[in-house]
């Protein structure tokens, strides 16, 4: 950071001079006695009183300045903390003689955190604020704050500098206020259905876990590359086979690839496996999840995302071929055949791999005709097995699989599927992945023999799911940009001069 900055020079000379006079600009005694939101709640009373004030109160307030209006003998300014903003009345006669002109006036400022004692008292205007008899710098700012009303409307400072975001923007901190809620409400659902949380390894030998490109590192000691985890599945399952019934991890999962408005190359998700149930039951808690999110959020059930409406009272299920139809419009006698689904989706302007197998086309599909009309909280069920490497097929029809995603305002929200349990049918299918990482897939499943053993020893009947928490709380929260309930997204360095453009 360069002090050259004229303003930010000024501000370190006001810190100089009050050092010289003994006043500490960065001091760590503060006696703040309550918060604002408190104040404001145990002083509500004062509008009753006849003269409007009680001096027989006295409160130590402390805070940011986020306004500062000097009046002559007197001034106003405003306080912010993390519960709320007070206004505070500063008088010369009410502070130390020479204080108020020789050091308030000229040497407290926007963006200064401070320390304001007084009485309650309502204005002239009605407005219930703190009539300060005391006043104290508790940490000098010498980076003067964005201009007040429009705040921080560049969105690359408020990624790259988060912290001015939050100082200046109540509705920045009330997304990661409710990002936490979410986060703590998923432990207390899981736990209380009688889920143990439990943490597993974040550098993996063998990427696993899902179909994605991890990041590699390397392990000096041991001398052998390691691969920052993709997901925790493959650890979770082997939870399943030593005997716990039902666990949960909520962590971060890492994915070399791309940046766009949902996804980042860290992100938080929870996995949880529960043994002795199917997806089926996966869908009826995965309601009851959202029941108890909402609830407890005080969330209307039909909440507004963007220009859409999304009722969270209708959930619905739809098989995945039959939604290419009734959803997608595909005609129907081309849905099971290669050569129609390339000629479909070429004419469209939709780029088809020939080397694709059937299942993999009807993915396709699916993603460019059905996923973006799926507004209402949507379960796809029946994947082809050739894109479920990890889930079970179905008994009745065994090209698809007992697998669901939950898809909400056009994306997808969670994955799920009864679980393969079949050591030969499990290896077979990590055959088939190492056959097309070798043909050049970069996100393909690579061959797990340990993974193999554990379930040669036998995993209990079992359904496991994942939930992405940050596209949840971009749901939950009318946010467009995954960057936007991230705290500190992934950015390219200023000095790089390709353009990684988010989408829109």
């Amino acid at each position: 950071m360069a002090f050259e900055n004229k303003l930010i020079q000024q501000r370190i000379e006001k810190a100089q001079i009050l050092k010289d006079a003994g006043f500490n600009p960065y001091a760590n005694d503060n006696a703040r006695s309550t918060t604002i939101k408190k104040y404001l709640y145990v002083n509500s009373d004062i509008e009753e009183k006849e003269n409007k004030r009680d001096e027989k109160r006295h409160y130590c307030i402390s805070g940011r300045i986020k306004f500062f209006r000097i009046m002559g003998k007197a001034s106003f300014i405003k306080i912010e903390d993390e519960s709320g903003i007070l206004q505070a009345y500063v008088a010369r006669d009410n502070l130390p003689d020479g204080f108020y002109n020789d050091f308030f006036k000229k040497h407290f400022e926007v963006g200064d955190i401070v320390e304001v004692g007084g009485f309650p008292f309502i204005t002239g205007q009605g407005e219930l604020s703190l009539h300060a008899t005391e006043i104290k710098m508790l940490t000098k700012s010498i980076s003067p704050l964005p201009e007040k009303f429009h705040g921080v409307t560049d969105k690359e400072i408020r990624y790259r500098k988060r912290y001015l975001d939050l100082i200046m923007s109540s509705d920045a901190r009330k997304t990661f206020t409710i990002r936490s809620k979410v986060i703590s409400l998923t432990r207390h659902f899981f736990e209380n259905k009688g889920f143990l949380e439990v943490e597993t390894p974040m550098m993996h030998p063998i990427p696993g876990g899902a179909n994605a490109k991890p990041f590699v590192t390397h392990h000096n000691a041991l001398g052998i590359d390691r691969y920052l985890r993709i997901a925790p599945e493959l650890y979770l399952k082997r939870l399943i086979v030593g005997g716990f019934e039902a666990v949960f991890e909520i962590n971060r999962n890492f994915r070399n690839e791309g940046m766009d408005a949902t996804h980042n190359p860290e992100f938080t998700s929870i996995e949880f496996y529960w043994a002795y149930k199917n997806y089926k039951d996966l869908i009826e808690i995965t309601k009851e999840y959202f029941k108890y999110l909402f609830e407890h959020l005080s969330l209307p059930s039909i909440l507004p995302y963007g220009e859409l409406e999304i009722n969270f009272d209708k959930f619905s299920e739809v098989p995945l071929l039959e939604s290419l139809v009734t959803i997608g419009e595909v005609p129907p006698d081309i849905i099971k055949d290669k050569e129609n689904i390339i000629t479909y989706l070429n004419e469209r302007n939709f780029s088809a791999n020939a080397e694709m197998t059937l299942g993999q086309l009807q993915g396709e599909l699916f993603d460019a005709f059905v996923e973006k009309k799926l507004i209402n909280p949507t379960f796809i069920t029946e994947y082809p097995v050739e894109i479920s490497p990890l889930a079970r097929r179905c008994d009745k029809n065994l090209d698809v699989t007992e697998r669901f995603e939950l898809f909400i305002a056009g994306r997808e929200i969670s994955n799920a599927f009864s679980e393969l349990n079949d050591p030969v049918d499990q290896y077979e299918r990590f055959q088939a992945q190492v056959q097309n990482k070798d043909a050049g897939d970069d996100e393909a499943h690579e061959m797990d023999e340990d993974f193999i053993e554990a379930l040669s020893y036998g995993m209990a009947p079992c359904a496991g799911q994942g939930i992405g928490m940050d596209r949840l709380v971009m749901l939950l929260t009318n946010e467009h940009s995954i960057r936007d309930v991230l705290l500190f997204p992934a950015m390219k360095p200023i000095n790089n001069e390709e353009n990684i453009s988010e989408e829109k």
